[in-house]
């Protein structure tokens, strides 16, 4: 061995595992008052959502959650579950993001087989929810979305506990913890079911981190950018978006649900520059009547994947 070889084994100076939790601390650090997540009225700053994070995964401490623990998510594009990608992470616990168009039987079945301790749920989902955990037998902790942007006069509480005070029972100075070992699993995700038992895939932060570099690359994603979330953050994590484009330092628009004017208002109002879709959904964009268009000020790119497109 050469004279130079010593001292060279991993240590914390010269190595961290790669993860894309130090994507949010960095956009915390260095661009902390520029706007991050945009859902509506509601506006946060990187330094917000970073506040909102670590709180949330320090509450979720407090109730146990641990590593290893599975906390899933029934959510629509809001800022919560946008949140719940990197405060679920933080306590070395997996995200669980759960398809909200599935049936109690398949909700109940993947519950189950992630051996969930917490599911964050959305009101508007209280049917067929309350029907899965009818069936469950075991405890979950639930934890409810209210959204004053959606009609949930009608939706009927599932929980004893509701995010935004639960968020609030946290620590913004919880020492959390960066994972040890990359190979750490971040995120649990489940086939549809069609053929089956829906099947389960699991990310680690390593591999969650080279997809967002990766997807930076391939698109040729600048910074800055505005971002709009037509994909499901439940899909594949959103396609990895969730992590992307912080280390990008771009703006995150929320969508709520596929709503063609809706759209084409938010790529308007907010200057969309990127957004991706399954190509059903770019039919539908494309395929708009022209009350529901608005004329682009910008160029818009697109990423299309999920099925060959039309």
């Amino acid at each position: 061995m050469s004279h130079y070889d010593t001292n060279l084994d991993k240590n914390e100076a010269n190595y961290i595992p790669l993860t894309p939790l130090t994507f949010l601390k960095r956009a915390k650090d260095i661009y902390p008052d520029y706007e991050a997540v945009i859902y509506e009225d509601r506006k946060y700053s990187w330094t917000e959502v970073y506040k909102r994070t670590v709180k949330f995964a320090s509450a979720l401490t407090k109730i146990g959650v641990k590593k290893g623990d599975t906390v899933s998510f029934l959510a629509f594009n809001t800022p919560e579950i946008f949140e719940g990608h990197y405060s679920v992470p933080m306590t070395g616990a997996v995200l669980n993001t759960i398809n909200i168009r599935l049936d109690a039987k398949t909700i109940a079945y993947i519950l189950n087989h992630s051996d969930a301790k917490v599911l964050v749920v959305d009101r508007q989902l209280h049917g067929e929810v309350k029907k899965a955990l009818n069936t469950l037998n075991k405890k979950i902790i639930i934890i409810d979305i209210v959204d004053k942007f959606a009609d949930q006069s009608k939706c009927e509480k599932i929980g004893e506990l509701e995010y935004e005070s639960f968020l609030n029972t946290g620590d913004e100075n919880f020492d959390w913890k960066m994972p040890k070992d990359e190979w750490q699993a971040i995120s649990l995700s489940y086939t549809s079911g069609t053929t089956g038992n829906p099947k389960g895939v699991v990310y680690h932060h390593r591999g969650s981190y080279l997809m967002s570099t990766g997807s930076a690359v391939a698109w040729n994603m600048p910074n800055r950018l505005n971002f709009l979330t037509i994909v499901p953050m439940f899909h594949c994590n959103g396609w990895g978006y969730p992590w992307t484009v912080p280390m990008l330092n771009g703006r995150t628009i929320c969508l709520r649900n596929i709503d063609v004017k809706k759209i084409f208002e938010l790529i308007d109002k907010h200057n969309i520059t990127h957004f991706g879709g399954a190509p059903i959904v770019l039919n539908m964009i494309t395929g708009a009547p022209e009350s529901d268009r608005k004329k682009l000020k910008q160029q818009v790119f697109v990423l299309t994947a999920g099925a060959p497109p039309a």
